[in-house]
């Protein structure tokens, strides 16, 4: 597929919404970006400026027999994992919890194994060394046992010293931090999203587990013109993986490929699909997240505004300045580039454009969520595309780049590059 003459020729008003004329630009590009494979699925994109919604659009299939609307949910992988860092963060303004306390305060049995030291500090920033899933459980299946996975967790031995290095964590984050949280206040995480995120922020679809009587607003993959993929066979011959681009990326980089395998490829995951109804079902924090577009660009327009929406703190400024600073800027064990990761959140790719102070977080699928304190800028890209990528495809990073242009045209009278 030539994606250049695609985009350049694509119909620039291939959309429904709501669009500021500031940001008319990004509308055009987002149409761009979705105009060609808009029988293949569809997308949403929200963005907040100044406390107000500027961008409210969406396209493109939400089923085979269903065009996306407003609210539909979209499976959004790792973007979830800011939203659950946001909780965290507004339970340790409200006194329920520590950055810097032990987690074996709050939850005894995670104690074992040498894991006395670590604390939430540690496992919002990728430092507790708790990465691996592949050699902790025998089927992808089990990680939908919400109960038996911070068993897991509890029992699991960190792969280096507590502090001593940085390991991105695509599964584990969920059940140390939602595990955290649960034990610190004796809520559920269903209960702690509602009072704390979906009540107060009067959000129209956030769920870790969806109700059943949600369940037909969640876009589902939908089939494209490439090869369909065949059913797993148990019986089948393996055959021997040739070596991809992002092993040899990897390996140029200096990883260890088995780090990267322990923490991304759980066993028997090509059993288990995210859209699975006992996984969407399922508690699986930092990889099943299911939001709306509207959804995430709130809960972000809240922390672009330092932590208070509508004359409501969510988060302290001392929490906010927290929350908000680079823990380290090196490459982790696990991630090709370096992140730069705060608190449970990673810098912003863009195509060029910089956002010093911006940080958010990106799914294995391409979606996304961030905000920028310094211009008062959220943003939230979803879809059901058959992609994957753990950084982004480029329609994320230049969606970025242009929000992030648009706004400085409003500010500063020019868009600039970079």
């Amino acid at each position: 597929m030539n994606r250049i003459p695609q985009y350049l020729f694509a119909n620039q008003k291939n959309y429904k919404g709501y669009v500021d004329p500031r940001f008319k630009d990004l509308a055009k590009q987002f149409s761009q970006m979705q105009d060609a494979r808009t029988g293949y699925g569809g997308a949403a994109l929200v963005v907040f400026f100044q406390g107000e919604k500027v961008i409210d659009i969406f396209t493109g299939k939400k089923s085979i027999s269903e065009n996306w609307q407003s609210d539909t949910l979209s499976v959004c992988y790792s973007t979830g994992k800011g939203v659950l860092a946001t909780l965290a963060h507004i339970l340790v303004s409200e006194g329920f919890l520590n950055y810097d306390t032990p987690v074996a305060q709050y939850w005894p049995e995670f104690a074992q194994n040498g894991k006395e030291k670590i604390t939430l500090r540690h496992m919002l920033c990728h430092q507790s060394g708790l990465f691996d899933i592949r050699s902790n459980i025998q089927d992808a299946v089990e990680m939908t046992d919400w109960s038996y996975m911070l068993q897991v967790i509890e029992q699991a031995t960190p792969r280096f010293s507590v502090g001593a290095d940085a390991a991105y964590q695509p599964f584990t984050f969920g059940w140390q931090v939602g595990g955290l949280l649960e034990k610190a206040t004796n809520k559920s995480l269903k209960e702690l999203m509602e009072q704390y995120l979906i009540k107060p922020l009067n959000l129209d679809g956030a769920f870790y587990g969806v109700p059943e009587y949600e369940m037909n607003r969640v876009a589902r993959p939908l089939p494209t013109n490439k090869k369909e993929l065949k059913p797993f066979n148990p019986n089948a011959k393996k055959v021997k993986r040739k070596k991809t681009h992002m092993d040899r990326l990897m390996e140029f980089s200096g990883h260890n490929p088995l780090d990267f395998q322990d923490a991304m490829i759980p066993k028997g995951m090509s059993k288990l699909s995210m859209f699975d109804e006992s996984a969407l079902k399922a508690i699986i924090p930092a990889a099943n997240g299911v939001f709306t577009a509207q959804s995430l660009a709130k809960i972000y327009a809240m922390l672009a505004n330092k932590g208070t929406w509508n004359n409501q703190q969510f988060i302290k400024p001392e929490i906010f300045q927290q929350l908000s600073t680079i823990q380290y800027i090196k490459r982790d064990r696990v991630m090709p580039i370096a992140m730069h990761w705060r608190l449970g959140f990673h810098r912003l790719l863009t195509l060029g454009k910089k956002a010093p102070h911006g940080f958010g977080h990106i799914g294995f699928n391409g979606s996304g969520a961030w905000c920028d304190p310094q211009r008062q800028l959220s943003f939230a890209y979803t879809h059901n595309f058959q992609t994957g990528s753990i950084t982004g495809d480029y329609r994320l990073w230049g969606l970025t780049q242009e929000t992030l242009r648009c706004a400085d045209a409003d500010l500063y009278g020019y868009k600039g590059w970079f």
